[in-house]
């Protein structure tokens, strides 16, 4: 190293080594210099001057630090663990903040549901998870602020380019700044600093150290896994070249080979990771039984397998959070069990080499190698390469998690666009087709409750070999419990249940079912099967979420079809009101009536509110009567985006509307009828503004009957407008004066 040599050098140096960001601000508290910057944070800062939340913490980094004249500890509104750090020896100030990384898995979980349906989600995943930093001890970030902090001489200063207003860092010469680091489209990201990591702690670089010579490498076993890094002067006449790897050398071939692998792991998603793992492993190390082990719940499950562990179950009856565990990872060994095999005497028990992966001191996975390891360097290299992957794969992981959350909101928005476009004739078949597409299962049902006759009854079925048999009452063996209890069921292997067995002749192709009931509030309607997935593997639990996802739509769509059935008994073409789109009255007294008995018989709390728009006579008269209609167009909207899922509007008649709202007190009734009111007066209407008033009656003792609740929200809506109007009054309270809201 040359005795001119920036600092920028051996700042990048420190990154690369530490896998850490290091950002140098100014007096001003803007980046002037920044390496290996976490992805979020050049997200949310694209121009190294701190705005929104980041102000709080980055943004006051540079004040803090110098009035205490001593580092500052922060953990950012992201979870990112930052150590902010006066530079010495400077005349002119400046602040390093070291970090920007997570170090524990849970604040990244919180970061990627921010990212699916939080406060992130105006930002494409892919850039906002491009280069994601997380560390397992803190130590690594307290190791590095401390030497960024006496790194830099005396005659660094901040100065200013010829031709540029942006703040420099300069030694005896102005020099460029460094452009915030955008990785490599040739580069995975993370990828150097996870092959030179791992190079140094199998002691394949020659580092300059206080413990070793200029050429001389680290040897294997050196506890200190951070070398010590000590500019060394050397004459300007002489280059020093690298030093020429030796082909025989084991270690450096090691190295080679890992660089490549990492390279193809990063490009690489987490559901092929585990496989490539395992397969790397055996192929290098020459072993011929390994298994990689999944957390689930609190154990671990083996979720891969090699050679001849291939397809083979094996139950180690071991919790994730084994203190054995815990340790093995902390002291970077293998924890060793011994299992006893057929083929094996009592007195001749294999060892199983398992190896805990994980972050922070959270197991959440492991490598089972039960091939023979005699020798304690390989022992120390595995759990070595373990540590190094293990927040590469959380990162893949939780990147998995976002791209799924992405794919996700693509499929619902697809199956609501489907929903339009359903024919009333095919409604019930084609509500099953669209759902099992969704959940790539081969065979599905939709089951109904029939209220007359109290048992589930078959609407549609796909995929099915033979049809019911005549008088057969289905669902008894699963579906029946789903609906009663209101739970769904997800069920890997049929096999491994207590369930009776299902019919020979149905000729199911996996043994894996779910069973997902259909409900509007705490009225449950029907139940959803699935069976015989496409891909041949179980249901899970992102099965499940799936199905959750559209089962509000679904149950909507399956409400009003179940109405209409209704209403063909009652000779009733319709229960949409043609102008607002909303429900109409016959609708909602049909459903009043169902909801004040279940409220009567569970004790469920219940309200309604009847709501009128203000002097529409005189609006209509004046702007004309198209207006008036696309007035009431315009409040059954704002009406229906206001309102939760379970939630039911109708057209009353004329300008009157009406609202259920099923297990909802008074009070939170009169809540949601202020939001639909202001939200009303605040919207633009094409001619003048319009307001509504709202009267509200929840089911109690003396209101208990439909008749009774309609008329007493009645008169609280009419004491509403005797009293000024555009104010929201419950029946409850017509004694007190309310405030006017005008």
């Amino acid at each position: 190293m040359q005795k001119e040599t920036s600092e920028q050098s051996i700042l990048e140096r420190l990154a690369d080594v530490s896998g850490l960001t290091i950002a140098v601000l100014d007096e001003s508290s803007r980046e002037i210099y920044v390496l290996n910057n976490n992805s979020i944070c050049r997200n949310l800062n694209p121009d190294g001057e701190f705005v929104g939340q980041c102000a709080a913490f980055c943004g006051t980094a540079f004040q803090n630090t110098r009035e205490t004249g001593a580092p500052v500890s922060f953990t950012c509104h992201a979870g990112l663990e930052c150590r902010a750090v006066p530079i010495r020896n400077q005349q002119t100030p400046l602040v390093a903040i070291v970090g920007r990384t997570f170090v524990k898995a849970d604040n990244y979980r919180i970061a990627t549901t921010r990212a699916i349906s939080g406060d992130w989600q105006a930002y494409p995943p892919a850039d906002l998870f491009e280069n994601i930093l997380l560390t397992g001890p803190v130590s690594v970030i307290d190791k590095t602020a401390a030497k960024v902090e006496n790194l830099l001489p005396d005659n660094i200063h901040v100065a200013r380019g010829p031709e540029s207003n942006v703040p420099q860092m300069a030694t005896t010469k102005i020099l460029k700044p460094l452009p915030v680091e955008r990785p490599s489209e040739k580069t995975p990201v993370g990828q150097s600093n996870i092959v030179e990591k791992f190079n140094r702690e199998l002691g394949l670089n020659p580092i300059l150290t206080k413990h070793s010579a200029p050429n001389e490498p680290v040897p294997v076993d050196e506890p200190e896994a951070e070398p010590e890094i000590k500019a060394v002067a050397i004459p300007e006449s002489r280059s020093v070249p690298a030093p020429a790897p030796n082909p025989t050398d084991k270690r450096t071939a090691e190295a080679r080979a890992w660089r490549s692998f990492f390279g193809s792991l990063l490009k690489s998603d987490y559901s092929k990771a585990p496989d490539s793992i395992l397969e790397f492993l055996a192929l290098h190390y020459g072993f011929t039984a390994l298994i990689w082990l999944e957390k689930k719940e609190n154990r671990l499950e083996n979720a891969a397998t090699f050679g001849e562990m291939k397809n083979r179950k094996v139950r180690l009856g071991i919790a994730s959070d084994d203190q054995r565990l815990i340790e093995a990872l902390q002291n970077e060994m293998p924890l060793e069990l011994n299992e006893r095999t057929k083929e094996q005497s009592a007195t001749d028990p294999r060892t199983m080499y398992l190896f805990p992966i994980g972050v922070g001191g959270e197991i959440s996975a492991g490598i089972a190698i039960l091939d023979q390891i005699s020798e304690e360097t390989i022992k120390k290299q595995i759990a070595r390469i373990c540590l190094s992957i293990a927040p590469q794969l959380e990162i893949l992981q939780l990147r998995g998690k976002v791209a799924r959350g992405d794919t996700l909101s693509t499929a619902i928005r697809r199956f609501s666009e489907s929903l339009k476009r359903i024919d009333t004739d095919d409604l019930w078949l084609t509500l099953t087709q669209n759902a099992a597409e969704m959940l790539r299962a081969e065979r599905a049902s939709l089951l109904i409750y029939d209220e007359k006759t109290e048992f589930l009854e078959i609407k549609a079925m796909i995929g099915a070999r033979t049809e019911p048999v005549a008088g057969e009452k289905v669902g008894t063996r699963v579906a029946r419990i789903v609906f009663e209890k209101n739970q769904p069921l997800i069920v890997p292997d049929v096999s491994k249940t207590g369930l009776p067995p299902p019919r020979s002749d149905r000729n199911y192709k996996t043994p894996s079912f779910m069973s997902c009931p259909i409900s509007i509030g705490s009225r449950t309607m029907g139940v959803m099967n699935f069976t015989d997935k496409a891909s041949g593997l179980a249901f899970d639990r992102s099965s499940l979420d799936l199905f959750q996802a559209i089962a509000p739509q679904l149950a909507i769509a399956i409400d009003r079809a179940l109405l209409k059935e209704k209403a063909g008994e009652f000779e009733q073409l319709s229960v949409t009101d043609a102008l607002t789109g909303l429900l109409n009255r016959r609708y909602i007294e049909e459903r009043l009536t169902e909801e004040i008995k279940r409220s009567n018989r569970h004790g469920f709390p219940m309200s309604f509110m009847m709501l009128d728009v203000d002097h529409f006579k005189t609006f209509n008269d004046q702007f004309g009567h198209p207006a008036g209609d696309d007035a009431l167009r315009l409040v059954a909207h704002v009406i229906r985006e206001t309102l939760r899922g379970a939630d039911v509007a109708a057209r009353f008649g004329g300008e009157e509307f009406s609202i259920l709202l099923p297990q909802t007190t008074g009070e939170e009734a009169a809540t949601i009828a202020e939001r639909i009111r202001a939200n009303i007066e605040e919207t633009d209407f094409q001619h003048q503004g319009v307001t509504i008033s709202i009267g509200i009656a929840s089911c109690s003792m003396d209101l208990c009957t439909s008749t009774t609740i309609v008329s007493a929200a009645d008169k609280a809506l009419y004491e509403a407008k005797h009293r000024g109007r555009n104010m929201v009054l419950s029946f409850e309270s017509m004694h007190l004066q309310p405030q006017n809201k005008k």
